[in-house]
C-alpha cells in the first residue's frame, strides 16, 4: 500500500473500499468526484465506480483537493493517518509536532527551524510525501477536533474553538464552513450533543474517544504502567491510567485513560479551562500508541525467529510514551542500575518532598511531579539516591530548566542522545530509553540494558537489531514482556 513517497496504489485503495477491509481504516481517504465528498475504506455508503474515485494519503490532502468530509462515516473519527509509514523521517517528526500543537501558537518557520530546515523546503517534503502543505495539516487537525465537540458536548461555540486551538471565534466559524458546508450551530443541531464535556464544576471535563488499529494488547500495556506509576503522581491497574497533570502557570488538572467498548480508549481531562485542550488530546494519543500500525510491526519483526513466538504471544503490543519527557528523565537517572521497582519507589520520594502537593487531592493522585526548576534546587538527600546520582539528577535539571537541553526530538533520536550524553553521569542506555519512552521513538533502542541481554543471551544486540529497524523499540518491549513471562 505504501511506498517511499506514499504513493498509493489504486487498485490495492479500490479492492480495500469494495471489501470495506477495517485493517486500512485511516491509511487513506476516498475521494468521490461525483459527490465532492471523502470517505473512509469502511464507510457503510453505496461503493462509487472506479473511474469516479481518487485516493488521499491524509485528510487534509483530499480538504486541500476540494473535498468535504462524509457526514456518515466521519473521517475525523478514523485512527490517526499513519502518516510516518514509508515517508522521510522528517516528514515523520513534523507530522507529530503538528499533531502536538507546533502550529497552534508557533509558526511553519519556527516549526522548519527545530526540524533543521528551511519553511519551503519543509513545504515541499510535506507536499510530496502527504500531498498537502503543513498549515493545512494543522487547520484540519482543529477542524476535526473542533466537529468531535461541537456534537459529543454542551461547551459554547467560543469554548469550542479555544479547546480546539483556534485564535478567535470568526476563524472557527469560517474553517468549520468551509469544511462541512454549514455553521457550527447547524452541525449541532443536527445531532443533538450527548454528556461529553461540562465545565459546572471547578474543573472543566472534557470526554473524548482515542481510535486504533485493533488488535490492541490492554492488559499488558497497563501491566507494564502499573509497575512504574509514580506514587502520588499516576495510578494504573487493569481497567484505568490515571495521573496528575502539571499545567503552565502552576495550574493542576487530572487525566484518566480506560479502555473502550470499541476500537479506542476512553480519555478523560479535568481541567481548569479547556484552551488549548486539543494539544493535551494528541499528547495522550502519543503516551498511549494509538497511531501504531500493529500488522506492520508484527510483518516486520516476525522475520527473527527470535522475536516470531512473542509477537504471536503478545499481538498489538504498544509502546508507551511518558505523559512529560522531564519526568520520564529523571525517572530514567534514578533507574540506572537499580530494578524497576526501586526506581520507582525512589521516583516517589523524589516527587513527595520535590513536587507540589494538591490542594483537592483525588485518591492516592496527592502531588504534581516538580518543575525542572524545583528538582534542580532541591535537597534531594535521604531519597536513597547516591550522591552521584543526585547530582547528576540536578544537573538534568538545571539543564532543562536553563534550556541548555531541549526535551525532543525533531531531529531523531541519535541527535537527543548526543546531546543528553554530553551532560555528566548520563550515558548510552539512559539517552536511549528516554528516546524509547519519552518521545515513542519506534526505533529507539536503549543498548546494554540488561534485561535486554538476559532475554536473548549470547546475541550480538548492536549487530541482531539493525535487522528490527525501524521498530527495534517494539523489538525491545516484545523482549521485556518476555522476560516477565
Amino acid at each position: 500500500m505504501y511506498h517511499r513517497r506514499m504513493e498509493l496504489d489504486d487498485d490495492i485503495c479500490y479492492r480495500a473500499v469494495t471489501s470495506r477491509d477495517a485493517r486500512f481504516d485511516g491509511r487513506f481517504f476516498t475521494a468521490v468526484r461525483t459527490t465532492g465528498i471523502y470517505c473512509r475504506p469502511v464507510c457503510p455508503a453505496v461503493t462509487p465506480r472506479r473511474k469516479n474515485v481518487a485516493f488521499y494519503a491524509c485528510a487534509a490532502a483530499a480538504e486541500q483537493a476540494g473535498y468535504r468530509p462524509c457526514k456518515r462515516c466521519r473521517p475525523e473519527a478514523s485512527p490517526g493517518t499513519p502518516a510516518w509509514l514509508g515517508t522521510s523521517a522528517t516528514v515523520s517528526r513534523a507530522v507529530r509536532c503538528i499533531a502536538e500543537g507546533a502550529l497552534d501558537d508557533g509558526s511553519v518557520d519556527d516549526l522548519a527551524a527545530r526540524l533543521g530546515l528551511g519553511p519551503r523546503q519543509l513545504t515541499r517534503l510535506c507536499e510530496r510525501h502527504l500531498g498537502t502543505t503543513p498549515v493545512r495539516l494543522a487547520q484540519t487537525r482543529r477542524v476535526h477536533f473542533a466537529r468531535g465537540l461541537v456534537e459529543h458536548s454542551s461547551l459554547s461555540m467560543t469554548q469550542v474553538a479555544l479547546a480546539a486551538g483556534f485564535g478567535s471565534l470568526r476563524r472557527f466559524n469560517t474553517l468549520m464552513k468551509a469544511t462541512y458546508g454549514c455553521a457550527p450551530r447547524e452541525l449541532r443541531r443536527r445531532n443533538p450533543p450527548v454528556p461529553g464535556a461540562t465545565t459546572d464544576t471547578p474543573l472543566a471535563t472534557l470526554a473524548c474517544r482515542l481510535p486504533y488499529r485493533p488488535p490492541y494488547d490492554w492488559p499488558q500495556l497497563a501491566r507494564f504502567l502499573r509497575g512504574r506509576a509514580i506514587p502520588g503522581v499516576e495510578v494504573a491497574d487493569d481497567g484505568r491510567y490515571a495521573r496528575t497533570l502539571a499545567l503552565p502557570g502552576g495550574r493542576a488538572g487530572f487525566l484518566q485513560v480506560t479502555p473502550g467498548a470499541g476500537d479506542w480508549l476512553d480519555l478523560e481531562l479535568d481541567l481548569p479551562d479547556l484552551t488549548g485542550a486539543i494539544a493535551l488530546v494528541a499528547r495522550v494519543r502519543r503516551m498511549f500508541d494509538c497511531g501504531a500500525d500493529p500488522a506492520a510491526i508484527a510483518e516486520h519483526l516476525s522475520r527473527d525467529a527470535a522475536l516470531r513466538p512473542l509477537l504471536r504471544r503478545r499481538p498489538g503490543l504498544r509502546l508507551p510514551s511518558a505523559f512529560d519527557p522531564f519526568e520520564l528523565g529523571v525517572r530514567a537517572i534514578v533507574g540506572q542500575q537499580v530494578t524497576v521497582k526501586a526506581a520507582t519507589t525512589v521516583t516517589g520520594r523524589v516527587a513527595a518532598r520535590c513536587g507540589r502537593a494538591l490542594e483537592q487531592p483525588r485518591g492516592a493522585l496527592t502531588h504534581l511531579f516538580p518543575t525542572p526548576a524545583a528538582l534542580a534546587a532541591a535537597d534531594l538527600g535521604g531519597l536513597g539516591l547516591t550522591t552521584t546520582r543526585a547530582q547528576t539528577l540536578r544537573t538534568f535539571a538545571q539543564a532543562v530548566a536553563d534550556g541548555t537541553l531541549q526535551l525532543d526530538t525533531p531531529l531523531g533520536p541519535d541527535e537527543f542522545a548526543a546531546r543528553m550524553t554530553a551532560l555528566p553521569g548520563i550515558g548510552p542506555w539512559t539517552a536511549g530509553y528516554v528516546a524509547l519512552r519519552a518521545f515513542g521513538e519506534p526505533d529507539a533502542f536503549p543498548l546494554g540494558d540488561l534485561g535486554l541481554k538476559h532475554a536473548l543471551p549470547g546475541v550480538d544486540l548492536a549487530q541482531s537489531s539493525e535487522a528490527w529497524s525501524p521498530w527495534r523499540g517494539y523489538a525491545a518491549l516484545h523482549l521485556w514482556a518476555g522476560l516477565e513471562d
